[in-house]
C-alpha cells in the first residue's frame, strides 16, 4: 500500500506552502545561494546537482511515508524563499493518520530571514498538524549547538524537553562522521490552542521575525 501523506498547499498572508516538486530544483539553488553564513549546523545544498539529489531523496522518503516536504514562496513576490518538512512521521499503520510529527528541514534565503516568513510557517504547519491529523505532539529540534535557533524555537512557543546525546549525523560541513547532541523541543496538544494564540498575536502585533537562525 502507498504510505505516502498528501502533501497540501498551506496559504497565510507571508508565506505559501507548496509541495515539493523537482520542477523547485533551479529555484531552490538561487535561494539557497544567496549570503550561506546562517547555514552552520544544516544542510542546504549550494549546487543544482548536490540540489537536485537532496530533492528526490526527500520525494523517495515521501513516497515511503516518511516526510511530507514543502517548498517556502514568498505570497507577495512568489518567489521560491526555501524550503521546510514534516519528518519523523509516527502512526500506528500507513491507514492511519500520524499521532505525532516533527517538523524540521527548514531553511530560508538570506534575504527571507527575519521577514516574519519562519513564524507564519511554524504557524501553517502547526495548525495542520493538529487540526487535520490531530496529532499529539509535535517535534522541532536543533543542533545543541546552535544558540541561535534553539531561542528562535523558544520563541516560537515550544518547550525544551532536554538534549539528546549523539541523537543523529551531524549536519554541519565537515562533520560527516560525527553524531551531534540534539536539543528536543515539543508543542502537544493541550499547549496548542495557548501556542497558536501566541503566534497569531505575534504575527499581527510585529510583522518582522526577528529571531537569528
Amino acid at each position: 500500500m502507498n504510505a505516502a501523506l498528501p502533501i497540501p498547499t498551506l496559504t497565510g498572508r507571508l508565506v505559501r506552502l507548496d509541495p515539493m516538486t523537482l520542477d523547485a530544483l533551479d529555484d531552490l539553488v538561487a535561494a539557497a545561494s544567496e549570503d550561506r553564513s546562517t547555514y552552520g549546523f544544516t544542510r542546504v545544498p549550494a549546487t543544482k546537482a548536490a540540489m537536485s539529489a537532496h530533492v528526490e531523496e526527500l520525494l523517495e522518503g515521501w513516497a515511503n511515508g516518511e516526510c511530507v516536504p514543502f517548498v517556502q514562496v514568498d505570497a507577495t513576490t512568489g518567489r521560491i524563499v526555501g524550503a521546510t518538512r514534516f519528518l519523523t512521521i509516527r502512526r500506528v499503520s500507513p491507514q492511519q493518520p500520524p499521532f505525532a510529527v516533527e517538523v524540521g528541514g527548514t531553511w530560508l534565503a538570506a534575504s527571507a530571514q527575519r521577514s516574519g516568513i519562519n513564524v507564519e510557517a511554524k504557524l501553517l504547519l502547526l495548525e495542520y498538524a493538529f487540526s487535520t491529523w490531530s496529532v499529539g505532539r509535535v517535534d522541532i529540534k536543533t543542533d545543541a549547538r546552535n544558540e541561535r535557533t534553539r531561542a528562535a524555537i523558544e520563541r516560537l512557543g515550544a518547550s525544551y524537553e532536554g538534549t539528546l546525546r549523539h541523537w543523529q549525523p551531524s549536519l554541519a560541513a565537515g562533520e560527516e562522521d560525527r553524531l551531534r547532541d540534539s536539543a528536543m523541543f515539543s508543542v502537544t496538544e493541550d499547549e496548542w490552542p495557548s501556542v497558536q494564540a501566541h503566534l497569531i498575536a505575534r504575527l499581527s502585533g510585529d510583522r518582522r521575525d526577528r529571531a537569528p537562525r
